[in-house]
This record gives C-alpha cells, structure tokens and sequence, in this order.
C-alpha cells in the first residue's frame, strides 16, 4: 500500500531528507503525525537495512539521545548480564524483531541474507541504541521490548508541545489554497 504524501511530507520534514524504503508507518504520535517507520530489510537502491522500526519524531530521539548520553545503556547492559528474567524478555523482543523483517521482506518479495539472524539495538546481548528499542516498543505495541518500554517511559511525553514539525497540506485540495 503507498505511503501517504502528507506522511511522507511529515517523515522528510522530521528527518530533514526524502525518507527511503518505507514499508508502512509504524506508529504514529499522539499528535497524529507519524513518529515511527516500518522499513524494508533493503533499501531502493539495493542496502541491506537491519533498522525495521526507524523512530522519526526529532524531539523524541533527542530525549532519547540525552539517555544515551547519560549512561542508560550502560546500565541496561548491566541490568541484562545480571537478570535472567529480563534477558529472556530481550531475546524474545530479538526473535519478535527478527519475525516481523522477514515478514515484511517476504511481503515486499525481498529476500536479505546479509542480514539474518541480526536485529538491531544491540539485541539480544547488547544495548545498543536507544532509538530502535523505543521504535520497537512503538511499533509492536507495550511489552514487545522491556528496555524500549524503559526508554518510552523515561522520555515522557514528547509530543505534549504539539507536532515536532509543520507540515503543509499535500495533494489537490492544497493546490487551492
């Protein structure tokens, strides 16, 4: 199904390019504008691309690179060599991870070996990146991720000042304006 031209307005005005290798938009902000990507596991121009769930609102992923800037990671790295529990609970948001690529691949006839069995994140022995873990948790809803629903919860509501970015009206009816 295409992307609409008003998210695909909104995604370039949040990333500050044209957008690539859209499958569907992940999740979207409480302010309506999409804040998450679903993209295919190979990019337009024939790039492996491992990041199913690429987080688009800038506001949310400064918050979120503030955490990386202060150690969260780290802590979390930490937290996971020493819980069983929550190691388990990573492994599956891996496999979940894993499961929805493939099948996003499979629905866009792609097939991309050079990625295999490689989620993102860090996943599932590392802590890697803040961003996916929150687009993750975004995307495949509460409790996919344990550490994306942390992330989730430590930035709060950065949407709560009104949409990230402004986005002019796309298609016919903005042509009569």
């Amino acid at each position: 199904m295409p992307i609409d031209p008003a998210d695909e307005a909104a995604i370039a005005a949040q990333l500050g390019r044209v957008p690539r290798g859209i499958h569907e938009i992940g999740h979207r902000c409480p302010c309506s504008l999409p804040d998450v990507v679903t993209t295919e596991p190979r990019l337009p121009d024939g790039t492996p691309f491992p990041t199913t769930y690429y987080l688009t609102c800038p506001r949310a992923a400064s918050r979120i690179g503030r955490l990386e800037g202060d150690g969260v990671m780290k802590e979390m790295e930490g937290r996971l060599a020493a819980d069983p529990d929550l190691k388990a609970a990573y492994q599956r948001a891996h496999e979940a991870y894993l499961a929805a690529r493939t099948a996003i691949g499979e629905a866009a006839g792609l097939d991309v070996p050079e990625i295999a069995g490689i989620s993102a994140g860090g996943m599932p022995e590392r802590v890697k990146c803040l961003h996916v873990l929150a687009g993750q948790a975004l995307a495949q809803g509460p409790g996919a991720n344990p550490l994306g629903d942390e992330v989730l919860e430590m930035v709060g509501a950065w949407w709560a000042s009104g949409p990230c970015v402004d986005v002019a009206p796309v298609g016919p009816e903005s042509a009569q304006a």
